[in-house]
């Protein structure tokens, strides 16, 4: 990946945001030793300083990704994460139609064996039905849906959907294999759906609130219009 494709949303003397694109890890991990380009080095790169990650997007997921030049300032913004003063809000295309608000309070258990409280909120936003028969059903229906989680665990949003049994179209191994064969074959459609479009906190040293949003990837759009979404 070229670095200049990498686009700065936000950036300021303390800290830098940028639209992260799906597949591109934040930093090295033992998850993906074969990888060699990272967010971090991407965005340290474009701006010639040293950064600091504030927080995490999985690999798979899009959107809104905040660095610090410096770890006083990360310090004081992963105090508002850990204070749950962030709101974080995210898009995501899910299978069937989704509750049209819900709030859904299920811990989760980590790689480390470790249980942990986890609570999301859900708001749909639209609803779409496609002549498509799949499995024992006739038609194939989705969801645009909000998400707002409360706590940040680990693939927290995609184990909370299919939880509710509503996984994120793309998901893998979290998700529907039929629906994902079907995005594949169908519409040659191999991301998955979940977009961070907007991070709302109060900037560190203003004290200003800050509202940072990322939009959404050519991908997401494309099969927003194919579903009619």
């Amino acid at each position: 990946m070229n670095p200049l494709e990498l686009e700065i949303i936000y950036q300021d003397d303390f800290m830098v945001a940028v639209n992260k694109p799906n597949g591109l890890l934040v930093h090295r991990s033992f998850i993906a030793p074969e990888e060699r380009v990272f967010a971090l080095q991407l965005v340290r790169d474009k701006t010639g300083k040293k950064v600091y990650p504030i927080h995490r997007l999985d690999r798979k997921t899009s959107g809104v990704l905040l660095f610090a030049f410096s770890s006083e300032i990360t310090k004081k913004i992963q105090e508002q994460f850990q204070n749950h003063t962030i709101t974080k809000k995210y898009l995501a295309i899910t299978r069937g139609y989704f509750p049209e608000e819900i709030e859904v309070d299920y811990a989760l258990t980590n790689d480390s064996g470790k249980t942990q409280d986890a609570i999301t909120f859900f708001k749909r936003i639209k609803t779409t039905e496609l002549e498509i028969p799949l499995g024992k059903h006739s038609t194939s229906r989705y969801s645009l849906i909000e998400v707002f989680p409360k706590t940040g665990r680990m693939h927290q949003i995609r184990k909370h959907c299919n939880h509710l049994r509503h996984p994120i179209i793309g998901d893998r191994p979290h998700g529907c294999s039929k629906q994902n064969k079907l995005f594949k074959e169908r519409w040659e459609m191999m991301t998955m759906l979940l977009h961070a479009v907007e991070l709302r906190f109060q900037h560190p040293m203003s004290g200003e609130e800050l509202v940072l949003h990322a939009n959404l990837n050519s991908e997401f759009i494309r099969m927003k219009e194919v579903l009619g979404l």
